[in-house]
């Protein structure tokens, strides 16, 4: 049996979220109502699944003691972790966007959305 869900393109774009309502935790924010990728508006239209990956990569793996580090997985520390939505979008298209808590510097500390890969359904097209 072949896994539902199958990528059609890489992207690991950065694009701008459209909130109808801003989240009320911006660092655990829920899945948006859209976003603007290249010039085009895409409107979600369902969530269809979401997932968080709070590891530390890099650096930031290694400053932590294994105990602490654990803790850190399971609950997240500040400016790391991502928070994934996939999301089909209103024409039908299937997209893995983003968070990702990391601050660029100490005047960018919001982190960023990112549009990962599309995706697509087997199951649809059978």
């Amino acid at each position: 049996m072949s896994p539902r869900w199958s990528p059609v393109a890489f992207i690991d774009a950065e694009i701008e979220i459209i909130f109808d309502e801003p989240p009320m935790l911006s660092k655990k924010p829920d899945p948006p109502d859209g976003f603007m990728w290249n010039g085009v508006v895409f409107r979600t239209a369902e969530l269809i699944s979401s997932w968080f990956d709070h590891s530390r990569r890099g650096r930031m793996a290694a400053n932590m003691q294994p105990a602490h580090l654990r803790e850190a997985a399971r609950r997240g520390s500040w400016g790391v972790g991502r928070y994934y939505f996939r999301l089909r979008m209103q024409g039908e298209r299937v997209f893995d966007v983003y968070y990702d808590r990391a601050p660029e510097g100490a005047g960018d500390r919001a982190g960023h959305w990112y549009i990962f890969r599309e995706m697509k359904d087997s199951e649809r097209e059978s």
